[in-house]
Parts: structure tokens; C-alpha cells; sequence
């Protein structure tokens, strides 16, 4: 999340691709290049036609499921790990949302928190008699931003302590502590911080120098650290996910308790997107978009509604393929301003994957938002194809389908 005061807290569809060279070699020579031909025009028909490649786990569930399951995969809905509300969670089962983020404190240890993860694993919708897991998020960076501890649990130190340290002896640590959320049933890390806090503004920038999130003041010390805490966590089975693209580190104002955060200092080719760019050359499955405003790349729209900021920054420049979830959409100060349905709609149209809300009574809101506009719109509709695909990859990634 953009911030802890009171720290509580792939791809679209997969074409089915022709194996057999010869059918390759013919539909480079006729230029075709994605597009379907007749058989006739390129297969010689006394030849037995090729095989087509089977489809992916992902795309065989995608396939499956109805309209509605398929935008619940669009959500993630928090729930709190100490005390489970049982209608949040049936109204999260209701709108078939498809993850969950655990916000608040629990100091209950990795086998109480085990126990919560697979009640709620259990209800998990069933897609032609297969369960489609959950994705069980939290914020365990360390310092005061560590919503799971207790017997089992690692006391993890801060970022900005975690940065003084090797990399080989981060990703190690990492490592252990993912794998402590994976016996707790966590799949999904959101985290490491990637943002550069400058050493002159420090603990003056509210949403992570004042929690001492950031790994260091400078990109050359922010990403390697930060490459090393992701590398751990892949290494133990954990989903990892860069935050807050494109950085919140030049910021004054915490999006979760100001709004009008504005970032009047980073561009396009700021050497603090480079801890963005190496994390996700070294395999970042996720990243976070940040709901401050940054004048000098698209001032008209907060980072996590701007297209610049998703599809042209992220996707293009940055060669992103993964999930690019929001940050809180549901009760950060920053987008009170903005309905909930319009929040939703805003981030999906703009290229984003997973609505994150930690209030999820605002999901039957976005969801008929978001129902309305692909009624409207077959762009949209296929923007939202892209991306429910994107999570059920990731999914997959995770373990979380069987398509046995």
C-alpha cells in the first residue's frame, strides 16, 4: 500500500501457435502474421495437418468459467487476519472475487494464519470441478510495515536496515521469510518497495521515508536490494510485487490520508525507475501503480487512471507482461473524489490488471461499472479478457489451477 501510519495492514489470450515448420515457413512467405488463413491456401491437403499446440491451464479454466466468475478475477478484497467478518467474505464469494488481501496485525504465528487462508481457500469458486485458488496477499516488507507475525514468523527489520546488507545475504533472508508466508498460505507478497527516497527529503516523505520503507537513497543502492528481496521470495514459492511504479519517494503527501499528491520531479527517464526496470528484468510477476499524480509525465490523471503511466511507461518502455495491480482503490484519500465505479472502470481502461480495495463493500458498485462499460465497448472488453488472463497466469504460476 502507499502507506502505513498506523501500519495495518499474463497475459492475454494465448493464440494456439502451428508446430509443424512447414506451416511456419508458408505463412512467413504469404506475410500473413497473425492472421488465420484458409487451410487450402497453405497445407498441401493430401499432408496430415499439423498439431496445434495445447492451450495453458490458464486459458482451459478462462474458457470455462461464466461472465461473473471471470470479473471477480479482476478484485482483491482485504479481510482482516485476526478476525475473520463473515459477511465481507460471503460478499467476496457472492461476486466470485478471485484474491484476497490480509490487512491489519495478527500476531498469530504461520499456523493459525494457515488455518484462516484454507477456510477461505475452501470457498474459492470451482471451474469444471476445479478449484481456481486464491491469491492471499499481505505487506510483509519488515520494520513497522509487517501485518504477519507471532510463533513462526521471522521479526523482519526495516527496508532501509535490509539495504545495508549484502544482497546475497537479502536474498537468502527473503527467502526465509517467503517461506514463512508460504507455510502460512500467503502466495503474494506485496512487496519489496522499489521507490527511491532522496537522503534531503527522508522521513519528510510521508509514505515511505517515514517508515524507513525504502531500501536506500539512491537507484544504484535501491535495486539490487530490491532485486535481491524479490529473488528470494520467487525462490521460495512466493509472488513478489514491485511497488509504487513509477515511485513515490519525491513525494510530501501519503495517498492513503492526502489527497492531491503530486510528484513535480519524476520523468519518463528518471534514474529512479531504473530499481523498476531491473526488477522486472529479473522476473517481477507484479507491480503496483501509485495514486499520486505526476505533473512532468501525465498531469491530468493520477498515476493509476493514466495510460501513459501503464501502457506506454510500464508495458512499453519497461516491457512489463505481468499483473499490474492498483493500490488501494477503495479507501485511500486520494481517489475519494472519484466514484467507485469510476475508479474501477479508470484503472482497467488505463491498463491496470487487479483492483486492490480494502473495502470491499465498494465491489458490487465497480463491478457493475465495470459491466456496463464492457456492454459499451469491445475495447474495453478486450482490455478486460487481457487481464483477467493475466491473473489466471499468474495463478497458474502460483499453483493455484489444476487442469488435470
Amino acid at each position: 500500500m502507499a502507506s502505513h501510519q498506523s501500519p495495518t495492514r499474463h497475459s492475454g489470450v494465448n493464440r494456439r501457435v502451428l508446430l509443424a515448420s512447414a506451416l511456419a515457413v508458408s505463412l512467413a512467405a504469404a506475410g500473413v502474421g497473425g492472421v488465420q488463413v484458409s487451410r487450402a491456401a497453405t497445407i498441401d491437403p493430401s499432408r496430415t495437418p499439423p498439431k496445434l499446440a495445447a492451450s495453458t491451464c490458464a486459458d482451459r479454466t478462462y474458457s470455462a468459467m461464466t461472465a461473473a466468475q471471470r470479473l471477480g478475477q479482476l478484485f482483491m478484497g482485504s479481510v482482516a487476519p485476526s478476525a475473520l467478518d463473515s459477511r465481507r467474505i460471503d460478499l467476496m464469494r457472492q461476486y466470485h472475487v478471485g484474491s484476497v488481501f490480509l490487512a491489519g496485525r495478527s500476531n498469530a504465528g504461520t499456523a493459525a494464519t494457515k488455518s484462516l487462508v484454507d477456510g477461505l481457500q475452501a470457498n474459492a469458486d470451482s471451474v469444471a470441478g476445479h478449484r481456481v485458488g486464491l491469491l492471499v496477499s499481505t505487506d510483509q516488507e519488515g520494520g513497522q510495515v509487517q501485518v504477519l507475525s507471532g510463533p513462526g514468523f521471522s521479526t523482519i527489520p526495516s527496508a532501509l536496515t535490509q539495504g545495508t546488507w549484502t544482497t546475497t545475504r537479502l536474498r537468502g533472508e527473503s527467502a526465509v521469510w517467503a517461506k514463512e508466508l508460504r507455510t502460512a498460505g500467503v502466495n503474494l507478497n506485496l512487496a519489496p518497495v522499489a521507490d527511491v527516497v532522496p537522503a534531503s527529503l527522508g522521513t519528510a516523505n510521508a509514505p515511505i521515508g517515514k517508515y524507513n520503507r525504502e531500501f536506500g537513497h539512491t537507484a544504484a543502492v535501491v535495486a539490487p536490494h530490491s532485486d535481491a528481496f524479490l529473488e528470494g521470495s520467487l525462490q521460495s514459492g512466493v509472488l513478489a510485487t514491485l511497488k509504487h511504479f513509477p515511485g513515490l519517494g519525491y513525494v510530501r503527501g501519503n495517498t492513503d490520508t492526502t489527497a492531491g499528491v503530486v510528484d513535480t520531479v519524476t520523468t519518463r527517464t528518471s534514474s529512479s525507475i531504473t530499481p523498476f526496470k531491473s526488477g522486472i528484468d529479473a522476473g517481477a510477476p507484479f507491480v503496483m501503480i501509485s495514486s499520486a499524480t505526476y505533473s512532468r509525465i501525465d498531469p491530468n490523471n493520477r498515476a493509476a487512471f493514466s495510460p501513459t503511466v501503464i501502457q506506454t511507461m510500464l508495458r512499453k518502455d519497461l516491457g512489463f507482461k505481468g499483473v499490474v495491480i492498483s493500490d488501494d482503490l477503495g479507501n485511500a484519500v486520494a481517489v475519494k473524489a472519484v466514484a467507485p465505479g469510476d475508479r474501477a472502470v479508470k484503472f482497467l481502461s488505463a491498463g491496470g490488471d487487479l483492483v486492490l480495495t480494502v473495502e470491499p463493500n465498494l465491489i458490487p458498485a465497480m463491478t457493475k461499472a465495470v459491466q456496463s462499460r464492457m456492454a459499451q465497448n469491445s475495447a474495453f472488453r478486450t482490455q478486460v479478457d487481457q487481464s483477467v488472463h493475466r491473473v489466471l497466469a499468474a495463478k497458474q504460476k502460483a499453483g493455484l489451477l489444476s487442469c488435470g
